[in-house]
């Protein structure tokens, strides 16, 4: 699958951008440079039981395994203290980013119930998009009866593109469903 994204983008986004940009370079055609997963346990801190079962979804789902993620800081309000495993993340790039993209946009998002599209308010100014999901169960890997609780993931797609046009444009061309108002 990771194939169709990696020639989707070598045969179609690259000579669009090129026209409506004008670039002088193909080189200089914004890429998609690595997405990182990130799921903070929030609430379950204490339970190093769900730690694990996050860790493991985050496999699944990814096909990676994810690193954990400390506390650098006590912050004494969240009742975190510094070196707490706080959750889980994953750095896709090259194969594993493309197959992970096309799981998103063709499978987990179009089966969420009452999708109308993500959110353009996700932009960063520096051509990166962040997407925050509620829940999980939206890829098919992840079964009903095993989850204990629900997490949401954070999403960052992070590209070489300098603006939030070229980057809107990028992933607009890998099929990124957004809600154009």
């Amino acid at each position: 699958m990771d194939n169709n994204l990696k020639l989707l983008y070598k045969k179609k986004i690259v000579p669009s951008m090129v026209e409506n940009f004008g670039y002088q370079s193909v080189e200089q055609v914004p890429k998609l440079v690595k997405i990182s997963i990130n799921k903070g346990l929030g609430k379950f801190l204490k339970n190093s039981k769900e730690l694990e079962r996050s860790l493991k979804e985050i496999a699944i789902i990814t096909g990676q395994q994810p690193k954990k993620n400390k506390a650098r800081k006590s912050i004494a309000g969240f009742k975190i203290r510094e070196g707490l495993f706080v959750g889980g993340s994953v750095t896709l790039r090259n194969n594993q980013m493309y197959n992970f993209l096309s799981k998103l946009i063709h499978i987990a998002l179009p089966g969420t119930r009452d999708f109308r599209g993500i959110k353009l308010s996700g932009f960063d100014n520096n051509g990166n998009y962040n997407l925050g999901l509620e829940e999980q169960l939206m890829f098919p890997e992840i079964s009903y009866d095993d989850i204990t609780q629900s997490h949401g993931l954070d999403i960052a797609f992070v590209t070489s593109a300098k603006t939030n046009k070229e980057a809107l444009t990028l992933l607009q061309g890998f099929g990124m469903p957004f809600k154009i108002l």
